[in-house]
This record gives structure tokens, C-alpha cells and sequence, in this order.
């Protein structure tokens, strides 16, 4: 049963891939579908068995990499924390693969995009079931290929493969930090096993070794680079560029990518690594703040975009904030708690994006829509349940899984804490805000979009609402059925060794007994966030133009992401386009080429027409050569040179 859980997504990405050649699209579906629900069947028993009755294994497959001290096994590590990931993976995967039915029925390559999105749940699979950190960075590279392949599915379309290609690009570069913490790791612990790692930890606790010249502390310099990592999968800032280019993809991808996959593995990489990062006081600071800074640069650059799938990219980006913020206080628990019913509500709306997308003839601009929820009333009514608890509205899932993080931050009593608090504080507020603009601006008011595509308005197919279903039922009651389990008073009991938790961090403890005002205001913000929205965009439209003209610098700053493409392209990208131009054109064809291949042809074609030159066809001509030959040769025998 284990080792079907990880394999058979992978074999349905075969099938699918040699149906797709034969465009079999039916079957390719067929055989997706069947993969990936069949692993979530078996992960519904496989959760009951770990998480619930407490029966933590570990499967062996394989030795797989073993040369001198260094050996890396294949290994399914099955733990609560695993545990609870394979739920998030393959429940949000097996309703993206089945609306996909729908959403993709028109595109020829239907079945490869099939096989991209079993081959995806595979790799996650693979990450999230590993055993050591060389498996895990295999299926950390894993989602990076097949997403690379997801975004730009649609190649055809320039801004399709170029944003393929800066996701790609941009996570090598927290991917090299990762690769330089796993080097870490292995010649600190002399090994890559998660256990022996864990067991040897606290004694390395005092370790200090150069790095740059700097006597540092080894678990600190090692937690910081893997952090590195988890900041380029999960877009933190400073990494995050990629991901709202990442909606250039097929709708589908955008669900499966940010809400509860590939973005989430930053997390889940911090949470398994908390044995070591609990011995890391200064970059589970610095984790803090991360979290903390993208939790608010990415709500106020949310509230002023209209492209209605990178309205709710951006939200995915600083609800990531939020769960990173959490670990940084050592409540990895509530960060868990959240990544789990965030990975509902996000595909629910981005689901549900695609279903208003697919109703107005593939229009995305919020501009665009309007005035059209009595036709789409399914849709209108799921993306109210995801809006609903997004902002963390008193009984949806989100309300407390985010609550409890930002009572985790206040109870952290930390410097680093109080900030998280109060800047997840104002990204609710601005969470709300947003939420209700996209939710007032995409359907009601008067319409916006032409004659033509209103009179084509329509509800999804069956097939893509039924999807939606399940995904609605866990942001209404994932929350509440988890909450006891999850970061309730026996929270330790739950998680077993999954998570490690130094008795010095109170955080969660703490959280339970925080003042009432604490639990209180996030409540009265999201409600004075849809409050605002419904003022500017439903009672008073001509508000938010208003404010855009006498906050224009401020409004600019916002809608442009804080300039981050523009630094990036100032400093990395044109300067790398005119290197490497120059290396190009002076370095490899005037260099390399000249004196080399080409230079080497050049000189043999000169030679080769010069001798044919020679053979000019005149008998005249030949006979004075020889002549000339004769004279040589009895020139240089009567010299000589040509005696003995």
C-alpha cells in the first residue's frame, strides 16, 4: 500500500504519456485520474493508520547512492507530518485532474497535459514521503521540471515559455543555497539521513565553523542556506518573482502549483528540519521576518492588480508568509494547520477563477467582467466560500488556522514575534479588502465585457464544478474538524517526533491563554476590509480612482510589485544579456571560432584556391612548370645536397 501511494501517480504519468502519442485523449485521462485517486484513497487509510493510530514506518526500496562515507537509501519515510501532506497532495490533485477534464476538453495536447500534471503529484510524493535530503532534493527538482512544463504547456504563447523559464531560473537560485545546505549538512553530520541527523543535532548545537573567514555557528549557517531553498519554491520575497508570472499556465496548474503543492514544500522542508532549526535562534528570526515582510508586501500588491488569477497568486503568497512566520516562532504546528486548509480555499478560488474565466470566452481582466453572478450561480457560490475563508471569516477553515498563527506571534513574545503580529494584522485587513474587490468586481455591478461575450456567458460543465464540491466542504469544515488535532492542548500528542519543539518556545502553548482583544481583532479587520471594499467598489465606485489620483507614487509602488522586476532586471538581467553578448561576439565567434573551427576553414579554403590557381589547363603552362621542377632538382643534386 505504501509503495502505491507514491508509484501510482507515476505510472498513470506513463500511461498517460503513451496514450497522448496515439492522442488517446480519453484514455490518457482515464488512466491520470485513476492514478492519483487511487493514491488518495490509500492516503486516507495511510492517515488513519500514521497520523491517527500513531503508527509511524519507514518502507525501503532501495539502496540508492553509495560512494565512500556517503550513503543515501530510498527510503518512504510515513509520519504524521507525511502523513497529513499526502492528504493535501493528492486530495487537491485528484480534483484538479478531474476538472481538467473539462477546462482542457479543446486543447489537442489534452493528454500530455494529463501525463504533466500525474508526473507533478509523483515528484511531490517523492518529496514529501523522503527519507533523507538527497531523495528530498530529487523531488524538490522534480516539481521544478514538471512545473517548469505546466507553465509553459501552451509554448505557443511568448509569455507562456518566458514565464516557464523564470520560474525555473529563479528557483535555481534558491536551489543552489539548498544543494549548499545538504553539502552542509553531510560534512557536519556525515550523513544525510533525517534520523541520524535529528539524534545528532543537539549535540552540535555549540558548533561553530568558517565560513567567509567568520567563525559562525554550524546549525545556524546550515538552517540559513535550506532556508534559501524554501524562499525560492515558496516565493518569499526577494524569490517570489516567478510565481505570479506562473499564471500564464493553464488554470489547473495554477490550483495544483499554489495551493497545496509546490509552493507548500518550503514549508513542509522547514517543519521536517525543526529538530535542527530549533537549535537556530537566529534564523528562525530571520524566518520570522521573511514570513513577515512577504505576508504584507504581497497583500498590498494584491489589492491593485486585476488579472483575476494574480489577484489570488498573490494571496497565495502571503498566506505562504503567514505559515513561514509561524515556523519562525517555533510554531510549525499552526504553520501545518494552515498550509492544510489554505490548500482548500486556494484551489477552491483558483478553481473557481477558472470557471468565471472559462464562463466570459477566456477573459481575465477584472475590468472585463461584472454583472454576471445569476448566470454562474454555482461558481459565484464557491467563490464566496473561498473569499470567506481567505479573510478569515468565524467558522470557515481559514479563520482558524490563520487566527492561530497570529496568536502564535503574539504569544512568541519576541521583538521578531510582535512584528509578525502586527504585519499579518494588516495583511488581513488587506486580505479582506481584496477578496471582496475581486469577488464585487467579477460579478456584479453593471457588465463590462462585450455584447458578444455576455450573450456566451454560461456555468461550467458538471465536470468541472464537482471538483469544486469536495474542496468547498474542507474550507468550511477543515478548520474546525482539525483544529483540536492539529494545534489544539494534546497538539504533541498528534504530532508525535514529526515536529520538534525546544520546551523553551512557548509559542503554541501560549497561544491558547493570549489576551481576548488578540483573538478578537483579526475578526473586526476582515470585516472592516470587505466593509471598505463594498464602499469603493459596490455604494461608491468613485472612490478608488479618486484615491489613485491623490496617492499616485504610493498606488504606482503597489501595482508595480515594489519594482522588484525592474531592480532585477537593472541589476542581474541586462547586465548578464550584455556579458553575455560580449562573450559571445568577441569571446566564441571572434576567439573561438576565429582561430579555431572556422579560422582553420578559412585558411584551407585560401590555400585550396590558391593552388587551383595553378591548374590552369594550358599544356604551355605545365610544361613550363616542369621545367622549372627540372631546373630545381638538377640545381639541388649538382650543390650537393643530393650526394651521399
Amino acid at each position: 500500500m505504501y509503495h502505491a501511494i507514491v508509484f501510482l501517480p507515476l505510472l498513470g504519468a506513463l500511461l498517460a504519456g503513451y496514450f497522448s502519442l496515439s492522442h488517446r485523449h480519453a484514455a490518457s485521462a482515464a488512466v491520470a485520474i485513476g492514478g492519483v485517486v487511487g493514491s488518495l484513497l490509500l492516503s486516507i487509510i495511510a492517515f488513519f493508520d500514521v497520523a491517527v493510530g500513531g503508527n509511524a514506518q519507514t518502507v525501503d526500496i532501495a539502496r540508492w547512492i553509495v560512494s565512500g562515507d556517503f550513503d543515501a537509501s530510498w527510503a518512504l519515510r510515513y509520519d504524521t507530518l507525511t502523513a497529513v501532506m499526502l492528504i493535501v497532495v493528492t486530495g487537491v490533485s485528484s480534483c484538479v485532474h478531474i476538472y481538467s477534464v473539462g477546462y482542457m476538453h479543446h486543447d489537442p495536447a489534452r493528454g500530455r497535459f494529463m501525463a504533466y500534471l500525474s508526473l507533478f503529484t509523483f515528484a511531490m510524493l517523492m518529496l514529501v514521503t523522503a527519507d533523507n535530503l538527497v531523495q528530498l532534493f530529487f523531488g524538490w527538482e522534480g516539481v521544478g521540471v514538471a512545473s517548469y512544463l505546466l507553465i509553459g504547456f501552451w509554448y505557443h504563447k511568448e509569455s507562456a515559455h518566458t514565464a516557464a523559464m523564470k520560474a525555473f531560473v529563479v528557483n535555481r537560485v534558491g536551489d543552489f543555497g539548498f544543494a549548499l545546505g545538504i553539502l552542509a549538512v553531510f560534512a557536519l553530520f556525515g550523513t544525510v539521513q533525517f534520523d541520524e541527523i535529528f539524534k545528532l543535532a543537539p549535540a552540535m548545537a555549540d558548533t561553530q565553523v568558517m565560513f567567509l573567514g567568520f567563525s559562525v555557528p554550524a546549525l545556524e549557517l546550515v538552517s540559513i542556506l535550506l532556508f534559501i531553498g524554501a524562499m525560492g519554491k515558496s516565493a518569499q520575497l526577494g524569490l517570489h518573482t516567478w510565481l505570479p508570472d506562473a499564471m500564464e499556465g493553464p488554470t489547473p496548474v495554477s490550483a495544483l502549483i499554489h495551493a497545496a503543492t509546490m509552493v507548500t514544500a518550503g514549508v513542509f522542508m522547514v517543519c521536517r528540519l525543526s529538530p535542527v532549526i530549533e537549535y537556530a535562534p537566529v534564523a528562525l528570526d530571520i524566518i520570522t521576518i521573511v514570513g513577515a515582510l512577504t505576508a504584507i508586501f504581497a497583500a498590498t500588491v494584491g489589492m491593485t492588480q486585476f488579472d483575476i488569477k494574480r489577484v489570488i497568486a498573490y494571496s497565495t503568497c502571503s498566506q505562504l508568509g503567514y505559515m513561514f512566520f509561524a515556523a519562525g516562532v517555533s510554531a510549525y504546528p499552526a504553520a501545518m494547520f494552515h498550509l492544510t486548509t489554505h490548500a482548500f480555499f486556494k484551489a477552491l478560488l483558483f478553481l473557481g477563477a477558472g470557471s468565471v474565466i472559462h464562463a466570459l470566452s477566456d477573459e481575465q481582466d477584472l475590468r472585463k467582467m461584472g454583472g454576471i453572478w445569476r448566470q454562474v450561480p454555482v461558481t459565484y457560490a464557491m467563490m464566496w466560500i473561498g473569499s470567506l475563508a481567505l479573510a478569515g471569516f468565524p467558522f470557515f477553515a481559514g479563520f482558524y488556522s490563520k487566527d492561530m498563527i497570529l496568536e502564535a506571534a503574539f504569544a512568541a513574545h519576541t521583538g521578531v514575534g510582535q512584528l509578525a503580529f502586527w504585519l499579518g494584522c494588516a495583511a488581513a485587513l488587506l486580505t479582506a479588502f481584496y477578496s471582496w474587490r475581486l469577488l464585487i468586481m467579477a460579478f456584479h455591478g453593471t457588465p463590462r465585457a462585450s455584447a458578444d461575450v455576455m450573450s456566451h456567458v454560461h456555468e461550467s460543465p458538471k465536470v468541472m464544478l464537482l471538483p469544486l464540491v469536495p474542496l468547498a466542504l474542507g474550507a468550511i469544515f477543515a478548520g474546525f474538524v482539525g483544529y483540536e488535532m492539529f494545534v489544539g492542548h494534546d497538539y504533541q500528542q498528534f504530532w508525535g517526533d514529526a515536529i520538534f519543539i525546544l520546551p523553551e518556545h512557548q509559542a503554541m502553548e501560549n497561544a491558547h491563554h493570549v489576551p481576548k482583544w488578540v483573538k478578537l481583532l483579526p475578526i473586526f479587520l476582515a470585516a472592516s476590509g470587505v466593509a471598505l471594499a463594498y464602499l469603493a467598489y459596490s455604494m461608491m465606485p468613485s472612490i478608488p480612482g479618486k484615491v489613485v489620483s491623490l496617492f499616485k507614487p504610493v498606488h504606482n509602488f503597489f501595482f508595480n510589485k515594489w519594482y522588484f522586476d525592474e531592480l532585477y532586471d537593472a541589476i542581474f538581467v541586462k547586465p548578464s544579456v550584455k556579458i553575455g553578448a560580449l562573450l559571445w561576439q568577441r569571446g566564441d565567434k571572434a576567439t573561438i571560432d576565429g582561430f579555431g573551427p572556422d579560422g582553420i576553414t578559412a585558411m584551407v579554403l585560401r590555400i585550396s584556391q590558391s593552388a587551383s590557381r595553378l591548374q590552369s589547363g594550358y599544356v604551355y603552362h605545365y610544361a613550363f612548370a616542369m621545367m622549372i621542377g627540372i631546373v630545381v632538382l638538377l640545381s639541388w643534386y649538382f650543390s650537393g645536397f643530393g650526394g651521399n
